[in-house]
This record gives C-alpha cells, structure tokens and sequence, in this order.
C-alpha cells in the first residue's frame, strides 16, 4: 500500500511549488514518529492549524538509529509513513535519510516551521529557510520512549 500523499524529494519540490503558486500557506513539522501517540497528534494538528498544506518530514529507520540508538525504530519506515499518511491533517510525507530534514525544509522553504517547545529557537534546523517558526507546546508525559518504558515495566 503507497498513499499519494507520500512523495519524494522531487515531487515535494514540485508540489509545493505549484501550491504556493496557487496562493498556499505551506507548514513544515518533522520527526521519528516512531509509536504513534496522542502527543504527535495534537502537534500534527495544531501545525495544520497554521496554514493550508501540511507537509511531515520523517527520519528513515537509518536516521532513527543515529539518533536514538541501534535498538529504535521500533515501527519500520514503511509502516511510520503510512501510518501518517492516513492522518486526515497531514497532505505530504516526505522521508529524510540524514539525522536531520536540512536538505528537504531547504527545497520546501515552508511558510511557516513548526517544532515542540522542547527545542530552542536556536536550535531548530532549517529556520533560515522558513518565513516564520512556530514552537508549540508538546502534551507532557507522552513520547516513545515513556511509551516504551511503560510496556518493559522500567
């Protein structure tokens, strides 16, 4: 199973320039989005909430490794973009081989870039190339690895 919604680099690149054309806001979010769980939901919607076309950014499994150790992603790549691909606030998902979206937030060059609350302004990639960034606040208590904690009993 392949959404439409899943693209490229170089269909993102086109896409988002035809909908800019077309007068669109365009947001940009990305992650791990590794187990799927409310607090990436109500991020999810609430970038929606800032413009017309939601594109998500997501670490392939080999990024993933990188960043959170040989034992995640616990979900493959496949499945993690399908996964939010379905989501009804989500238009594109676009994988990103590197630990982190640079090169593609670079080629989309987002209206707006949205990040959780736990990154500093400074801190968050790829704001040169964005007219504005959006922090917003994360839902306390729920990321993968207390998920995962949670299940082992730790």
């Amino acid at each position: 199973m392949n959404s439409p919604k899943i693209k490229s680099f170089k269909q993102i690149k086109t896409a988002v320039e035809k909908l800019k054309r077309a007068g669109k806001k365009v947001v940009f979010t990305n992650g791990c989005f590794d187990i799927l769980h409310i607090g990436h939901i109500k991020l999810l919607k609430q970038a929606k909430s800032f413009g017309d076309i939601l594109v998500v950014g997501i670490n392939s499994d080999s990024s993933v490794k990188k960043i959170k150790g040989p034992k995640r992603p616990i979900n493959c790549e496949n499945d993690r973009t399908e996964l939010l691909a379905s989501l009804s606030m989500v238009d594109f998902v676009v994988k990103f081989f590197k630990p982190t979206p640079y090169e593609l937030i670079k080629i989309i060059k987002p209206h707006i870039l949205v990040k959780g609350s736990d990154w500093k302004s400074d801190e968050i990639i790829g704001r040169e190339f964005s007219g504005k960034v959006r922090r917003v606040h994360l839902k306390s208590g729920y990321s993968t690895t207390a998920i995962i904690r949670k299940i082992k009993g730790i």
